[in-house]
């Protein structure tokens, strides 16, 4: 089956501009003027683009695909993803990924959940780990799982500065970096070590450490909730300027006045002059968003939702702080570079065929996941195995 999608202008591409946009099974066949591809003697499904922005799938880094939380006991544990959630926000790739509860769930589940949401559309990877050092993982080592498992990139969320972590020193920090390095080089794989970063005051401490007492460089780690509160963000900054990357947490608008909303980040990173290619944007989706007092009692939860994930992706450009092509950097194209996800995060022949088709507003009105239409005139076509 062919898609042709023409005189769309297109935005996450080497050619940017108004192009006709074949696509062909799950990858994109061609890239050119309009009216120069010709399809003779087979089915072509033709969509007029001439109203419409081509920009890629978002990329989502950090996913609880199994619900996180747990917290608050067993009733606070958060539902499982959803493929209707992604693809009605426009995501059509995520990393999913552990936290608190290593009890409860375990890797195993959470590559099985993986692979249910890729046999339903999704495009998925999965971080080995939790929270807790020593972590739990599929084969016995993060090295071994990153080497070996085709759908482990790295390790995470692993927490740290955060009350609900293992306290970890920075000996066993630095022997994980190491692990995910390595099994990253075996595998041929980014082998990136995905730290959860709480409000605790020692923040970012151990990344610099790292690179001022071992060899390891600042692209084997990425700090994600960077933007928590101002004394971490502040640290993250820092992180950017030596060379490291960081993530920003979408969420709810935020109600504490120390937290730094993605916005308000993004348009400090760029103020700063500091490179948008080191920043990646994530939902935390179905992971907990707990409130802790002072004693460190929970007193409030929610869950976090992709629906924040595409509304600050509108938000950061339909309030110009961002270029809609820095947009789609930020919220895919970087993740898919970082991440070394092949085939993703740009509109190229031979790319996989992810991408949303924008009305003027931002409004999603078509979306494509490996060439397969999710979504047809703002209207979802497909449902998750289960529909309840």
């Amino acid at each position: 089956m062919f898609t042709l999608i023409k005189n769309v202008k297109l935005v996450g591409s080497e050619s940017p501009g108004f192009k006709d946009l074949l696509l062909s099974g799950p990858r994109i066949a061609a890239v050119e003027r309009p009216g120069q591809v010709k399809i003779e003697g087979l089915e072509v499904k033709t969509i007029e683009g001439s109203e419409l922005t081509a920009v890629p799938g978002l990329i989502d880094p950090h996913v609880h695909i199994l619900g996180g939380g747990g917290e608050g006991g067993p009733a606070t544990r958060a539902p499982e993803l959803r493929l209707e959630d992604s693809l009605s926000c426009g995501v059509t790739t995520v990393i999913g990924c552990l936290g608190t509860d290593s009890v409860t769930r375990h890797p195993s589940s959470l590559l099985a959940k993986a692979r249910a949401l890729e046999i339903e559309g999704l495009s998925t990877w999965i971080y080995t780990g939790a929270y807790n050092l020593p972590t739990p993982t599929l084969t016995g080592s993060v090295r071994s799982d990153i080497a070996l498992i085709d759908k482990v990139i790295g390790a995470g969320e692993i927490a740290i500065s955060d009350h609900r972590s293992s306290q970890p020193t920075f000996e066993e920090f630095l022997r994980l970096v190491a692990e995910c390095r390595v099994g990253g080089m075996l595998g041929g794989k980014a082998g990136v070590a995905h730290f959860h970063l709480g409000n605790g005051q020692r923040g970012l401490e151990y990344f610099f450490r790292m690179l001022e007492e071992s060899e390891l460089p600042a692209t084997q780690v990425i700090a994600t909730h960077a933007n928590r509160n101002r004394h971490l963000f502040s640290q993250a900054l820092e992180w950017i300027r030596r060379g490291g990357l960081i993530d920003l947490t979408c969420g709810p608008e935020p109600t504490d006045p120390d937290e730094v909303s993605v916005a308000e980040a993004l348009k400090e990173i760029k103020s700063l002059g500091l490179p948008l290619t080191r920043v990646t944007v994530s939902s935390d989706a179905n992971g907990s968003l707990p409130v802790f007092d002072e004693q460190g009692q929970l007193v409030a939860l929610t869950v976090a939702s992709q629906k924040d994930f595409i509304r600050n992706f509108r938000e950061v450009v339909r309030e110009k702080i961002l270029t809609l092509e820095e947009a789609v950097a930020v919220f895919s194209t970087n993740a898919a570079d970082f991440y070394r996800l092949p085939g993703k995060g740009k509109l190229l022949p031979g790319y996989e065929a992810d991408l949303l088709l924008l009305d003027d507003s931002l409004e999603l009105k078509y979306v494509f996941s490996r060439g397969r239409m999710m979504v047809e005139e703002r209207q979802l076509k497909v449902r998750s195995t289960f529909v309840i």
